[in-house]
């Protein structure tokens, strides 16, 4: 049986409820391009709001991490994983959640309690050592020695954020043929995590004091690929039964071995399977050159370049049986793979062709950057790389047939500060993981329902949301629309709005079946997202649509909104961005 099935099988016999999995792109928060980790999400849940399931819950997660882009190719660095998670909201704490790991690993995984170890928080000026869970951990056979207290590493979410915070365990795996030692050595890298567990206790307030939380949560995380490799006992993550289905595909269609070509089959393997899921995505994302687009296209045109390093030959539809044989294998968990294949194909096919006529651009670039006969410098060398995709061995190689040589020096400066470019706006964007709900946020989240509804009015009553994004400066929100807005509906459209905030119109929310949301007229922007049990939001008789909030009370609070822009997102969608203002 598949370790997702195992996992979500066992929770449920806790008394846990099985929630889906949520879009890779998350729904208005702008703190990350994409949902990192499995509970990000569940934030407002975190938060204090009531969750339709109840305070139990389990799921698999889709996430997608990009900062640690360049390392992929090795044995274990992944862009989209696989996250298994177990909530308390309020209900359980410690005893049940550290029993639960422990028998999960040991009863159901068959995992020897000797070859297990774990992590606690060793406490520090704020907060003090986590002893209770240390004699949990001992209750159940982990032995004293097998126990690393730490600080740094042992909260979550840091030190220094401000908000929900607390201690964790982490549990790790001996992976390794040599005897396990008697004493646990976080640093020896034989040891491998493969499970946290964190204990929501604590609000760390803005002064620096913490207090105890009246209703504490559990959050927890393990990640598939990880772990299926462990259990199957393999060092490389890439030769486990995970991989193994597309690492075949890509042996056939380059007629190489993976043994040999390591590296780039993992690149083609990785990111083909994310560029998978972020096209399959009810988003709607596309290649393109700003976020999650941009994303998308890096991924799509770095598995061509890994693909021809191996000989494949990128005019034929090796990206298509690649992809189709990802499709084959996760469809049964994640139905828009299946309900969004032909888009997935097109999306692969079209950047495919795009980037063939950029790699013809490129070397016209590399031949006027080689014409005066002077080597390469570093500047150049990372020109041709970042913007036509030429891979620096391809430049040496050109190079050379020409006599000329190539600052591999300068451009690996020049990498190195792209990669802490990216690495620091990464940081950036993951750092207010649990932010983006503030005053203003929810302002701008009622106002784009109503932004919805007046759309609906004005120009096409068959319009639909296409995505949204919301800062607190301003709402940014995707539609269907065959047309650029005249100035006259787009003012129409403001003034209705306007009007409905002006009549202080009642924000009412109800818990109802999916079933019952959908025949009551409720709108929905991505129904498979929706557990059973789903939120509706109406304002009056205006708007009624499923969402998970936050929302003001009364339209009265908003201010005045006004369209900053109206323009073109992709083929048939438009964008409008707007602000609210006080006056």
């Amino acid at each position: 049986m598949n370790i997702k099935d195992l996992y979500i099988e066992f929770f449920k016999n806790k008394g846990h409820k099985q929630i889906p999995s949520a879009p890779v792109v998350p729904e208005n928060d702008n703190t990350v391009l994409f949902n990192t980790a499995g509970m990000q999400p569940l934030i407002p849940y975190l938060m204090g709001q009531e969750h339709p399931y109840g305070t139990r819950l389990c799921d698999y997660q889709k996430c997608i991490r990009t900062n640690d882009l360049d390392e992929v190719g090795d044995t274990y660095h992944h862009t989209f994983f696989e996250m298994l998670g177990n909530w308390s909201l309020g209900d359980y704490f410690k005893k049940e959640a550290i029993s639960w790991s422990f028998e999960f690993l040991t009863q159901v995984l068959n995992i020897p309690v000797e070859k297990l170890a774990v992590t606690i928080f060793a406490g520090n000026e704020i907060a003090p050592m986590d002893n209770e869970t240390k004699n949990l951990w001992l209750s159940l056979g982990i032995k004293e020695e097998r126990i690393c207290a730490t600080k740094e590493d042992n909260w979550w979410p840091n030190l220094e954020l401000p908000g929900l915070c607390g201690p964790d365990s982490e549990m790790f795996y001996w992976r390794s043929d040599d005897p396990v030692p008697d004493k646990f050595n976080p640093d020896d890298e034989r040891w491998v995590e493969i499970w946290n567990d964190v204990f929501m206790q604590y609000n760390h307030n803005e002064d620096g004091t913490i207090v105890e939380l009246p209703k504490k949560n559990v959050d927890t995380g393990m990640g598939v690929e990880r772990t299926t490799a462990i259990l199957e006992g393999k060092n490389d993550n890439y030769e486990s039964s995970i991989w193994q289905p597309i690492i075949q595909i890509i042996e056939e269609v380059s007629n190489k071995k993976y043994e040999e070509n390591q590296r780039s089959m993992r690149i083609i393997a990785d990111h083909m399977r994310t560029a998978v899921f972020i096209s399959a995505d009810p988003a709607g994302i596309k290649p393109s050159n700003v976020g999650q687009g941009y994303i998308l296209r890096r991924l799509i045109r770095r598995a061509i370049r890994h693909a021809k390093n191996i000989g494949i030959d990128i005019n034929s539809n090796w990206e298509q049986e690649i992809a189709l044989k990802i499709l084959d294998m996760y469809k049964n968990y994640y139905k828009e793979l299946d309900g969004n294949k032909n888009i997935v194909l097109e999306v692969l096919a079209n950047e495919k062709i795009k980037f063939n006529r950029t790699l013809e651009k490129g070397l016209k670039e590399f031949n006027k950057v080689t014409a005066s006969g002077q080597d390469i410098d570093g500047t150049q060398a990372f020109h041709l790389f970042d913007t036509y995709g030429f891979p620096i061995e391809l430049t040496e190689e050109l190079a050379n047939e020409l006599g000329l040589k190539v600052d591999i020096e300068g451009f690996k400066q020049k990498f190195k500060e792209h990669q802490e470019l990216s690495r620091t706006a990464s940081a950036g964007q993951f750092k207010g993981g649990l932010g983006g709900h503030g005053e203003i946020e929810t302002k701008y989240h009622t106002a784009t329902h109503l932004l919805n509804a007046a759309l609906k009015v004005v120009v096409d009553k068959d319009i639909h949301q296409r995505g949204s994004n919301i800062t607190a400066e301003r709402l940014r929100f995707d539609f269907n629309c065959d047309h650029k807005l005249t100035d006259e509906e787009k003012s129409k459209v403001e003034q209705l709005i306007n009007n409905w905030i002006k009549e202080g119109i009642n924000v009412t929310k109800q818990e109802m079946s999916k079933e019952e949301a959908i025949k009551s007229g409720a709108e929905c922007m991505f129904i498979e997202k929706y557990p059973d049990i789903v939120t509706v939001y109406s304002i009056g008789d205006i708007s009624k649509e499923l969402c998970g909030g936050p929302h003001v009370k009364n339209t009265n609070e908003l201010g005045t909104f006004k369209i900053k822009k109206e323009e073109a997102s992709s083929a048939g969608v438009r964008r409008i961005k707007a602000v609210l203002i006080d006056e």
